[in-house]
């Protein structure tokens, strides 16, 4: 066992150096140096800048596609820099610079916008808050005495948008707490006034207070730590026995920088400071030829739209990767811990606000797990039998965004199936309640004086779809009853149904939502390519059924600026920067005018706007509501969604019949043993 865990390390140890010494890749997330560079030329042009974001300028689409047709032919893409930096006097810069030629290729002030808050932004408020006379002044009146303000806590968040104070300064707003020793949980003592905070001039410039104080409170501490748990809960489990996971013989992955290479799927991982994980040039080995399946993969945005219509709380409708940065929030994954197994680690530079490079360090883990059966089928007439076993291959990033902890894990299967499973794990956000407090509905009381209010979690999942090439049109599957009524010719004993597909021609067409009385799913073809035994065309099918309408009524804050959750399903063609579906810059925006997807979709029309047989992608948005409950409270059990992207009529027949059995036996063998051993059986029919 010990000899089998030292080759895991060393696979380990191997797996994270070997991409630094590969040369970049065209969609390889820049490297420090890199970022270097690019900080460098500007500072060199523009002086003192203060850095939001250095990342990948990805390459058009169009020179990319070239490029991999005919690498030894094609010019290799330009290796750029997409910038964003906010220069003295807050004006907000977006840029271009050209790595190779060391040039700045575009650099524009862009206002009325704010770019993403970053950790760094978000850090520096709890300590501002703390020495604040007005914040002391408020926890004075609720029962914390000035000597303690140490024990107070902050979750700062965008503001998202408030009209009294408009999007021209770069604001934050903290949800405060009350931590009594340094092991417990602040979220168990929350505070009932939230600050302004003013970003370029770093003080509290408001506090939003309610008419009806909350003090607070006094119940005992609710921790979720070990040492808690041995005092409040009586100790841990003693009776859970160890569970190993070897692989004796290494991976049946290969790795070639961020290039992987596994049971016949090829893919490129990238990742950026915004979406986290990009898969790119996910192809398909169908025996011996290489079919493309999809572009570009990514999480590309989300909202948490929170239930409680009382000011302030009308503002806490978080879009965690458009004001945040999921790949700014990534964890440093642990073996043992957030993965076991096998692992091959993948790193992620960024830069920080003075322009310096970052490296955290194992963002991406990519292992195999088993998946349970595959396959299986025992014949009742003479016990032959076939099973075969699954396995899958998962890339998984894990960020923390405050309070909320997503797990996000991009599953490739055996079958040809890909499947995107997000986890939610973390603490409630949590507000102040009086003891007996009327709270309408719009939360549950989840520990004495701990109001969690009620909430969605919404994901835009964005498809660049390439089925067998890059012209590709997208169908609605509605189950639906067969014409007739019962006792009709075509009809008579009324059990006829079929698959009913409805093309999507154009953006305002494929306006769509889930309906769960047809089990509606979404079908991603090439029209061009039929399947040679169905006759009808190859596709991918998004089936999905976790989406949940979005909650917040039309016309409402949440409502104008998450345009892209109104509905499940929005499809548009092409365009190389229409990549975040809230818009590019989403901190402090109104929604009017609306940014992101609903611009995109009114700006397309005229003769130009067919989505039909044509370069496309799908934006698709789902998740949950959560009306929390004490189960989910001091720290909550993780809640898994899923969704799945799979072939139909894409292959002749199951692509994985190859994969080899964990048992078979024939019904020939069957035969044949019960000859050796003298059994009556002869694998004839049964009558039944």
């Amino acid at each position: 066992m010990a000899l089998e865990r030292l080759k895991q390390l060393t696979l380990q140890a191997n797996a994270t150096s070997s991409e630094e010494s590969s040369p970049p890749y065209p969609f390889d997330p820049l490297s420090a140096t890199e970022i270097d560079t690019a900080v460098a030329l500007l500072r060199e042009k523009y002086g003192h800048l203060n850095f939001n974001a250095v990342t990948l300028y990805e390459p058009r689409k169009a020179k990319m596609v070239a490029w991999l047709t005919d690498p030894g032919g094609a010019p290799r893409p330009v290796r750029a820099a997409d910038v964003v930096a906010i220069a003295p006097g807050g004006k907000i810069y977006d840029g271009i610079v050209d790595l190779e030629e060391k040039k700045i290729v575009q650099w524009k002030h862009t206002p009325g916008v704010q770019p993403l808050i970053t950790m760094e932004d978000l850090q520096e408020v709890e300590h501002i808050c703390r020495k604040d006379p007005k914040v002391i002044e408020q926890c004075e009146i609720i029962g914390i005495p000035k000597e303690d303000m140490h024990k107070v806590y902050c979750d700062p968040w965008t503001i998202g948008y408030d009209e009294r104070f408009g999007n021209d300064v770069r604001l934050q707003q903290a949800f405060m707490y009350y931590r009594p020793t340094v092991d417990d949980s602040q979220y168990s003592y929350p505070l009932d006034f939230c600050p302004i905070y003013n970003a370029e001039k770093k003080e509290i410039i408001h506090i939003d207070v309610p008419e009806v104080r909350r003090p607070i409170s006094k119940a005992p501490p609710n921790s979720y730590h070990a040492d808690g748990i041995e005092k409040e809960f009586g100790g841990h489990r003693t009776d859970l026995k160890p569970i190993h996971i070897t692989q004796p013989l290494g991976v049946s992955f290969k790795v070639d920088g961020r290039i992987i290479e596994w049971q016949k799927w090829n893919v490129h991982v990238g990742f950026n400071y915004r979406e986290g994980i990009v898969l790119n040039n996910i192809t398909f080995n169908e025996k011996g030829t290489t079919r493309p399946i999809f572009y570009r993969l990514s999480l590309a945005e989300m909202v948490v739209p929170y239930g409680n219509p009382e000011h302030p709380h009308h503002r806490k409708h978080a879009f965690d990767l458009g004001e945040y940065g999921g790949g700014y929030m990534t964890n440093s994954l642990s073996l043992g811990c957030d993965c076991k197994g096998a692992i091959h680690y993948m790193d992620a530079a960024f830069v920080n606000r003075a322009g310096a490079s970052i490296v955290i360090k194992n963002a991406i883990c990519i292992h195999e797990e088993d998946s349970g059966v595959l396959f299986k089928h025992t014949d009742f007439r003479d016990d032959s039998v076939v099973v075969t076993r699954g396995r899958k291959l998962v890339i998984s990033h894990i960020f923390t965004a405050a309070n909320y902890e997503y797990c996000v894990y991009w599953i490739f299967h055996l079958d040809g199936t890909i499947q995107l499973e997000i986890k939610l794990t973390g603490i409630l956000n949590t507000y102040a309640m009086n003891p007996g407090e009327d709270i309408h509905g719009w939360g549950t009381e989840v520990y004495p004086g701990v109001n969690a209010h009620n909430h969605q979690h919404l994901f835009c999942l964005r498809v660049d779809a390439n089925i067998d090439g890059p012209n590709n049109t997208v169908f609605q599957v509605d189950a639906a009853r067969g014409p007739g009524e019962v006792g009709s010719v075509e009809n008579k004993y009324g059990n006829a149904f079929y698959a009913k597909k409805t093309k999507y021609t154009t953006p305002q067409e494929a306006i769509a939502d889930y309906d769960g009385d047809t089990g509606r799913t979404w079908e991603i073809s090439n029209t061009n390519k039929l399947n040679p035994f169905s006759k009808k065309p190859i596709s991918y099918k998004l089936v999905s059924r976790e989406v949940p309408r979005f909650l917040p009524r039309k016309g409402g804050l949440a409502w104008k600026r998450a345009g892209f959750a109104r509905h499940a399903i929005h499809v548009t063609r092409y365009k190389d920067d229409q990549i975040h579906p809230a818009g590019r810059h989403v901190p402090q925006s109104s929604g009017e005018p609306p940014q992101g997807l609903p611009a995109w979709i009114d700006a397309a029309a005229g003769p130009d706007c067919s989505i039909d047989n044509t370069d496309i992608v799908l934006w698709h948005t789902f998740g949950i509501i959560h009306f929390p409950s004490p189960e989910d409270f001091p720290i909550m059990p993780a809640e898994p969604m899923t969704l799945l992207l799979r072939p139909r009529n894409f292959f002749d027949r199951n692509p994985a019949l190859d994969v080899p059995p964990s048992y078979a036996k024939a019904p020939s063998q069957v035969v044949a043993d019960n000859t050796k051993t003298g059994s009556k059986g002869d694998g004839s029919s049964v009558q039944v």
